[in-house]
């Protein structure tokens, strides 16, 4: 499976949600969707990564763009990260991790000087059309929201 390029198509996903309802790429057709993957539920780097989107939510929306998080964590868990950190917007579980895969955010990393195999915190710019607008893999989770606004431009 080839990693997606800026102006592929983005691959098609249906996934749960945190209220385990199935949630389709596909129903975003026409809408500016920020896809960021990120390892786990309720850890610190996730925390603030998942903090910001929330506290830049309304810029995201002024500029036509929906965000959305990606983690292989289960839909309980995503119900109470989402309820202990007071997120507005939705969380995706990919269990299977396949939806990472077709992103690129799952794969060999280093981290504290240990090569492990695992989530890529990835961030995905996919335009109206489905087409990838920007991606970014490998981001850091503090200034991750901040940064991808920026690539919207805008105000």
């Amino acid at each position: 499976m080839s990693i997606p390029e800026i102006g592929d198509s983005a691959p098609a996903f249906t996934l749960l949600d945190d209220r385990g309802t199935e949630f389709s790429l596909a129903d975003l057709r026409g809408r500016k969707v920020i896809l960021y993957f990120y390892p786990k539920d309720n850890t610190p780097g996730c925390a603030t990564q998942a903090c910001e989107f929330e506290e830049l939510k309304r810029d995201f929306e002024d500029r036509g763009a929906v965000v959305i998080g990606v983690s292989r964590d289960g839909q309980g868990s995503h119900e109470r990260f989402k309820a202990k950190h007071g997120l507005g917007f939705t969380l995706l579980s990919d269990p299977e991790r396949s939806t990472h895969e077709a992103y690129g955010a799952w794969g060999e990393k280093r981290s504290y000087g240990r090569t492990t195999i695992g989530a890529i915190r990835t961030t995905v710019v996919i335009d109206e059309q489905g087409k990838i607008e920007a991606i970014s893999k490998g981001v850091k989770a503090k200034g991750n929201a901040a940064r991808t606004l920026a690539l919207l431009g805008g105000g």
